[in-house]
């Protein structure tokens, strides 16, 4: 079984990165190993069929299926009081700081802004790739990445401009 030791292989292998991106997309860590199982077990039948480099695929998977998701999920969420951060410890990494600050922020976008600002920005991923993985046009992932990005500088304001991608340079290393 060629086909099904390339696939632990390659799991193995990218396991952390693709959860990563799964985490930015969905916000939550539970949400996201979800996210990620099922996109992974949509690729287990077609494996055999995928030639090349298999991660663009894995991705476009994994972005299509967060829409997916997002969409059947979107008419049974109920509206909540907000949870008061108060009583939440603080934390003193300013670095650790600036992640949740920019990970809430990234939460309040909406799907595919997000999509498109975590492929191209902190996946740091060619548009092109981008629009293959969201299934539209190249133009449609730059309106959508300059709509989250420019959403992103509101919801940050001021403290948006200390702020760094916070992934970008670690997962273009992890793909070297």
């Amino acid at each position: 079984m060629p086909a099904r030791d390339d696939f632990e292989d390659f799991v193995a292998a990218r396991y952390g990165a693709l959860l990563r991106t799964s985490y930015l997309l969905t916000g939550h860590r539970a949400d996201a190993e979800d996210l990620l199982q099922t996109a992974l077990a949509r690729c287990v039948p077609v494996w055999h069929r995928i030639s090349g480099d298999p991660e663009p695929y894995v991705r476009t998977v994994l972005v299509r299926e967060n829409v997916t998701r997002w969409r059947r999920r979107r008419w049974r969420e109920l509206a909540t009081d907000p949870v008061d951060h108060s009583l939440e410890r603080s934390v003193e990494d300013p670095s650790v700081a600036d992640r949740v600050v920019l990970l809430q922020a990234l939460a309040r976008l909406p799907p595919r802004q997000r999509a498109a600002v975590v492929l191209r920005h902190v996946e740091g991923r060619p548009e092109r790739e981008v629009a293959a993985a969201m299934g539209c046009s190249v133009g449609t992932v730059k309106s959508q990445t300059h709509a989250g990005l420019a959403r992103l500088r509101l919801l940050l304001g001021d403290t948006g401009s200390s702020l760094q991608a916070p992934a970008a340079a670690s997962g273009r290393a992890a793909r070297q």
